[in-house]
């Protein structure tokens, strides 16, 4: 069965709202085993095991969270060369404009040499019903994708 993986971060709840959102999403596909995860509790065997990624953070000061950035660390170097095409897409939960953390994302997601494979969703301001929406439809994408073998 394809897997795929959702890790956030979130200190206010919004990015886990999310998240939460995302997974409900993904979880309308049957053949697809997805699983959510903090960044903090993600390993390395977490990321080579999952054939698609959905990434999410708030902005912090115009950037991804640190918490994000810890994984990112954590796994690059031993994840180096063994994760090629994955494909990714990413949500932000932004107090501003939340491109910076976006951006961040996309070019580390380059350096594991991922694939995006839908836009990222970035809520700006509280989590309204349209963010949760997109989000489910974010986790239902790729897990559909996963699916049909789209990627």
């Amino acid at each position: 069965m394809k897997r795929l993986l959702i890790v956030y971060h979130t200190q206010s709840g919004r990015t886990q709202r999310l998240a939460e959102a995302a997974l409900a999403g993904a979880r309308e596909i049957d053949d697809v085993s997805s699983v959510l995860r903090r960044a903090f509790d993600t390993t390395l065997d977490d990321l080579l095991g999952a054939d698609a990624l959905l990434l999410g953070t708030p902005e912090n000061f115009g950037t991804m969270s640190g918490a994000l950035k810890d994984l990112f660390d954590r796994t690059y170097e031993p994840a180096a060369g063994r994760m090629e095409g994955r494909p990714y897409a990413v949500f932000v939960s932004a107090g501003n404009d939340g491109r910076g953390a976006q951006a961040q994302i996309e070019r580390i997601a380059t350096g594991y040499g991922w694939k995006a494979v839908a836009p990222a969703h970035i809520a700006r301001g509280e989590v309204q019903a349209g963010d949760l929406d997109a989000c489910r439809e974010l986790g239902a994408t790729l897990a559909a994708g996963l699916s049909i073998g789209a990627f």
